[in-house]
Parts: structure tokens; sequence; C-alpha cells
């Protein structure tokens, strides 16, 4: 009887690197790894540090990467926590793949967390809080053409990014914080109705006043255990992209 495979899933933040192993049914074989992440941040520094960072971990038969800009066909379009032009149509996955000796896979890291807990029942989107702001959207489990709201106004000039991220919760008091995470989610229901939001990332641990009742707060370990979905066929195969590079380098 074969063994089933066990998947890497690597989770690529602008503050930290984080990887662990699956089993067949996604639960980690082993406590996570983590490392802060490098900066400056060229592809082959991220790819020598995340090489090491997994190398600490047990055997593995393919990998599952999130990443935290726009990608396709395992291919990064924007990286916009690690600046330079070296990452513009950069082959990260197919770079991992020969690195490691694995396939990979890569895909939003916002959308691998969404993977990790949605229910797939009705218009359910991802909103993650931790260097920047991550967002997906799903509709009865599927995911939607890739939304960077990370980017888009949120208030006056004031991108999602600059009114929620890292730098400026750093700057301002937790109460102020907590307020704008609130227009945040309001603004976001005006924008999609959603039938339920969920926050996620590292600084959603911050959150302390009172969600709506269809807003929740997740596991930020989903962007890990999340990447066990991309081997899913279904799954893999409604990714734009998805069909045409299957990981195997």
């Amino acid at each position: 009887m074969a063994t089933p495979p066990r998947t890497l899933a690597i989770d690529i933040g602008g503050t930290g690197l984080k990887a662990s192993v699956l089993d067949e049914n996604g639960k980690m074989v082993v406590d996570r790894v983590r490392v802060d992440t490098p900066y400056p941040t060229p592809p082959g520094v991220l790819v020598d540090t995340l090489v090491d960072l997994v190398s600490r971990l047990p055997p593995y038969d393919r990998v599952s990467v999130g990443f935290p800009g726009v990608v396709r066909e395992g291919r990064v379009l924007t990286a916009p926590h690690f600046k330079g032009r070296n990452w513009q149509s950069y082959p990260l996955a197919d770079a991992l793949s020969g690195r490691l000796g694995k396939p990979v896979r890569l895909l939003n890291d916002a959308e691998i967390q969404g993977l990790g807990i949605i229910k797939g029942k009705g218009l359910e989107v991802v909103l993650t809080l931790g260097t920047g702001v991550g967002s997906a959207v799903f509709t009865d489990g599927a995911m939607t053409p890739h939304l960077e709201l990370a980017h888009h106004p949120l208030r006056r000039d004031k991108t999602y990014n600059d009114f929620l991220g890292e730098a400026v919760k750093r700057k301002i008091s937790r109460k102020k914080w907590n307020k704008r995470v609130l227009y945040m989610i309001e603004i976001v229901f005006d924008l999609l109705h959603y039938d339920v939001l969920f926050l996620g990332g590292g600084n959603a641990s911050h959150i302390d006043v009172e969600l709506p009742k269809n807003v929740r707060i997740s596991s930020n370990d989903a962007g890990i255990t999340g990447g066990i979905r991309l081997w899913d066929a279904r799954v893999w195969n409604a990714v734009p992209g998805g069909s045409s590079h299957s990981g195997f380098a």
C-alpha cells in the first residue's frame, strides 16, 4: 500500500517566513519553524533563506508556497514588500523546485489561508492583517479573480496598507488601530456584501473590539495548513493558470 504524500507548506510574510510538513489531511506533523524575513529581499536571498529554513523539517513529497503578492502560473507578478525589479515575473515555483528537488505550487498567501478556513458556502472573504493587508474572495468555496485590496484607497489617500499595516500600527494606539479595523470591515461589507468575513494574519490577535456577528478571527496557522488544498485537483485546476503549471518543473 502506497504511503500518502506529505506536503511541505511555506508561508512567506513581510515579517516572517514559516513552514511545516503536513500529512494527507493537512495536519502539521511537526511544529512550524520560523525565521524573520531578511531585508533587503532579492529573489536569491529569499530562496536561500527558505531552503535553509526547511532543511530542519522531516521528509516531504511536494511543496505549497504562499506569497504576499500577485502570482500566476508559478511566477511572481508583484512583490510589494520586497522591492526590486528582479521580482517582476520571477519564476519562484520553478526556482524552489530546482533547489528542493520536489514539485512546487505557488499561490497568494491570503488565498492559501482562505482555503484553510472557509466553509464553502456563500460569499466568504478573507483579510489578513500583518505587514500589510492581504485579501481573498470565495464563492461557494471557489476562488474568484484575485483582488489586491491592500493597494486600493480605503480612506482619503490612504490605502489598506497605509491605514492598517504594521508600520502604522506601531505609531498609533491599540484603541485607534482597532477602530480602523471596524471601519475597514464596514467598507468591505459595503463593497462585497459578504456572508462571512474571516480576519487572519499575525495582527488579528490584537483585535479586542466587538465584531459583527458575521466576522470571525481565524488561526494564523491556516496560512500553512491551507497549503494542502493546492494539491486537490478541483482546487488547483480552478486557479487561473493552474492547469498549465502543475507544479512539476
